[in-house]
């Protein structure tokens, strides 16, 4: 179960950090931020892309986007989402619950910088209905994540 590989990469890595578990699920960033009483921008999503033939994991605050022109000049192809079953079976996570954490296989990890908008950011930790509470900076270096900017910048609300 991918839960208790995340489980097992903070004891070995950060046994400070709890494996957090809710009754509901939390499979996507408004499920997420609910569960855990958070913003949605504190949810640290990981999506799993392929990059021309990099297969990547990129980690990005919740209500960000990729933007592809930042994205292609720094990977110099288009973001492309993996199929369900090949990020189950690359991350041994189901997605809603894929994170850098626990990974069968090394793969490259890069996180956004909207993530250091958050003092605290709330990964999926290997399944559908559970997180941890982590600081960015924390995360990137527990996982060899490299930081990149490649979201787009959030616009402010409209005037009402």
């Amino acid at each position: 179960m991918s839960i208790e590989s995340v489980r097992a990469f903070f004891a070995a890595n950060a046994p400070d950090i709890v494996v957090l578990q809710t009754d509901t699920s939390s499979a996507t960033v408004a499920l997420a931020a609910q569960a855990h009483g958070v913003e949605a921008d504190q949810i640290a999503k990981t999506l799993c892309l392929r990059a021309g033939d990099t297969v990547l994991l990129l980690v990005t605050a919740g209500t960000r986007r990729i933007d592809n022109r930042k994205f292609r000049d720094r990977f110099s192809a288009k973001p492309r989402m993996l199929e369900a079953e090949e990020v189950s079976q690359l991350t041994s996570h189901p997605v809603g619950g894929v994170c850098p954490f626990g990974l069968p296989a090394p793969m490259p990890v890069f996180c956004d910088i909207s993530l250091k908008d958050h003092e605290i950011v709330v990964p999926a930790a290997g399944a559908t209905n559970s997180a941890v509470r982590i600081q960015p900076d924390q995360m990137a270096e527990l996982v060899s994540a490299i930081w990149v900017d490649v979201c787009d910048v959030p616009k402010p609300p409209a005037a009402t």
